[in-house]
Order: C-alpha cells, then sequence, then structure tokens
C-alpha cells in the first residue's frame, strides 16, 4: 500500500528539505548544555553517525548563542535554536548562524517581539517552528478542556501573525504527552494550513513506554500521509530517538536505512537460537549505508520450514532453518544448505550482487 502524502509546501532547514516530496526527516536534540561544546558537539557527531538529518540545541542564555556559532563551524548539519521565555536569543541565534528557531507561543507572544523574529529569519532566509506544547500553552488558552483545539488555536493564532509581517517560512508541532491529544492536534491543523509538520509525542518517558507512545501517534498519522519531519522524544540518551525513528519509518516503509530483516517469533517447532542468528546479523548489518544497495533488499531468517519457504518467496534473501542447518533462497528459490554457524557470512556474500 502506498500511503499518499499530504502536500505540504517546502521548507529548508539548511541542506534538508521537508515538505513537497522530500522524504520524512529525522530529528534529534543534543542533552547537554549548548555552552559545552565538546559535549555537544560530540553528541551531535554521534547523531550524525546514526542517521539523524537535523539536530536542536537548547538556548537558554547568550553563552549558549555565543556557543552555536563555534559549533556552527565545526559541524556540516542544519542545527535548530529552540528559544524560550526571552525573545532577545532568538536574534542572537539567528546572528549565531542557526539554520532554523523553534518559538513556543506559550512564552513568546508579544507581538513586537514576533515581528522582530521574523524580521531577522526573513533577512537570514531561515525558517521559524511554531512549537506548541500542551504542557506550555499560551495564558489565556492554558485551562482549556480541548487540548487538541487549543494547541490548533494558538498556532493558527501565531501563524497569523507571522503572516501579517509577510512571513511565511513556517513548521508546525503540536505535542502532548497523550496520544488521542496529539493526533487529534495535527489531524486538525493538518487540514486548515499547508505548512509542513513536525510530529512528536512530548514528555513519553523512558525507552520502553516512549517509543511504543511515540510510534502510535507518529505511526498513525504517517499512515494517514500526515507529517514531514519526526522526533521521538524519550528520556534517553539522544541516540535512542534516532534508532526509535529509524525503525517507525522502515516500518511504515517510508525510509530505508539498511537491508530489511524479517524474521520469525519462534515457537516450540525451532530447534536452533534464531534470536542470537538475527542479533548477529542485525550487528553485522548495521554499518552497511542503504545508498550502496542498487533497490531495497529484503532479507528473511526463519526458525522452522512452516512459514519459511513462504516468506522466502517474498524476500530477495532468505534462511529456512531445520535442527542442524539451513536452506538458503535467493529470489524465491532454493540455493543449497548452510550451516548455522556459517548462515550471517553466507547472507553477507549473497548480499553483494546487491551492491552499486
Amino acid at each position: 500500500m502506498r500511503m499518499k502524502r499530504r502536500k505540504a509546501r517546502i521548507v529548508k532547514i539548511g541542506n534538508i528539505g521537508i515538505g513537497g516530496d522530500y522524504p520524512v526527516a529525522i530529528q534529534s536534540m543534543t542533552k547537554c548544555k549548548t555552552a559545552d561544546i565538546p559535549d555537544a558537539l560530540r553528541q551531535i557527531k554521534e547523531l550524525a553517525a546514526l542517521g539523524c538529518d537535523i539536530v536542536r540545541l537548547a538556548i537558554k542564555d547568550s553563552g549558549d548563542a555565543e556557543a552555536l556559532r563555534k559549533i556552527k563551524e565545526r559541524i556540516n548539519m542544519p542545527l535548530v535554536a529552540d528559544i524560550h521565555f526571552d525573545w532577545r536569543l532568538a536574534l542572537k541565534a539567528i546572528e549565531a548562524g542557526a539554520d532554523k528557531v523553534r518559538l513556543n507561543p506559550g512564552n513568546i507572544y508579544k507581538k513586537e517581539q514576533i515581528r522582530e523574529i521574523a524580521y531577522a529569519a526573513a533577512l537570514k532566509k531561515i525558517p521559524i517552528r511554531v512549537g506548541l506544547n500542551s504542557g506550555s500553552l499560551p495564558p489565556r488558552k492554558a485551562q482549556v478542556k480541548d487540548i487538541a483545539g487549543g494547541m490548533v488555536k494558538s498556532a493558527m493564532d501565531y501563524i497569523k501573525i507571522l503572516e501579517r509581517y509577510d512571513f511565511r517560512n513556517i513548521v508546525i508541532s503540536l505535542k502532548a504527552s497523550n496520544i488521542a491529544d496529539t493526533v487529534n492536534a495535527y489531524r486538525k491543523i493538518s487540514r486548515l494550513c499547508d505548512y509542513p509538520l513536525h510530529l512528536g509525542v512530548t514528555a513519553t518517558g523512558t525507552a520502553g513506554t516512549g517509543v511504543i507512545k511515540s510510534a502510535i501517534a507518529i505511526g498513525a498519522l504517517l499512515l494517514e500521509g500526515i507529517g514531514d519531519t519526526i522526533r521521538i522524544s524519550l528520556t534517553a540518551k539522544p541516540g535512542e530517538e534516532v534508532r526509535a525513528a529509524k525503525c517507525i519509518l522502515e516500518a511504515l516503509s517510508l525510509r530505508r536505512f539498511g537491508p530489511e530483516i524479517i524474521s520469525c517469533p519462534t515457537c516450540g517447532r525451532c530447534e536452533i537460537d534464531l534470536v542470537k542468528v538475527v542479533k548477529e546479523l542485525e550487528s553485522r548489518l548495521s554499518g552497511i549505508d542503504n545508498r550502496k544497495f542498487s533497490r531495497p533488499v529484503k532479507l528473511a531468517v526463519m526458525g522452522c520450514l512452516v512459514n519459511g519457504p513462504g516468506e522466502a518467496k517474498e524476500a530477495d534473501i532468505a534462511v529456512a532453518f531445520g535442527a542442524k542447518d539451513g536452506l538458503l533462497f535467493k529470489n524465491g528459490k532454493p540455493v543449497r544448505k548452510i550451516s548455522l554457524s556459517g548462515c550471517s557470512a553466507a547472507l553477507l556474500k549473497e548480499l553483494k550482487s546487491f551492491l552499486h
């Protein structure tokens, strides 16, 4: 099934485009003080190596804003300045070279301040993200019972102010900690404007529960064609956010970062340690960039012959194990038997035929 994506206008964040026909971009955020330049650089480089497209940094004071300038000089990756409370920090971040600024309508809402930021961003030709969180709605809307409606109304009011100053280089996010509120908010605003949408669920918790909450909300929206960039917000190391985002996008066939592995859940018929086999294969494939392949590649690793042959027909390369060895398939046809210990090596060897 091919999803029909909502047509959003194109916005450029550094060298990354979102909206239009651009692939859904992955974002994350550094989890250290931005003024701690060595730690910020370390985290950004780790995120880039994992496949992150855009990274956001908290700009809490002038020291952070000045550090942004120095980080920008050493990083070839779009950097987003996260601004709250002090509108002047947005101006400093823009001057320091931010590729986008995030403004929170809940704490930066005076029209004259928004105007100054819009003028500065327009001059540098960078976008503004109107970033709503359910926990920090503007004062007059903070007590509303309809959280989704309140976020949408706040975002649209803010956008009208920006448009009044002829600023339309805009991205929108409407994040709640509640899945239903998040999904409803994005659905509503997707029908009211064509600005690209940054998807996420806020304050999801640790990786275990947080990934599930995010996958449900973000997955539901992406299945409806809503969303142009995502961040998985976790109480965890930033790399975990990127890994989760990649899994969600791959599960929806929206992006592919390496060969897709299909493996059975195992049962009493399985006579081998399939978990060990699949983990070894994942580890050996993790360093292979999907761009090296001439087309997306699907691998199937099955623990018995019940579903193995059927899955093999739909995979490019597959193996179905018996008690001691496995039957290797290529393009749906049986090729030869392989040993359990030689499984990963055999599959990697077959993969070479799909390289450019």
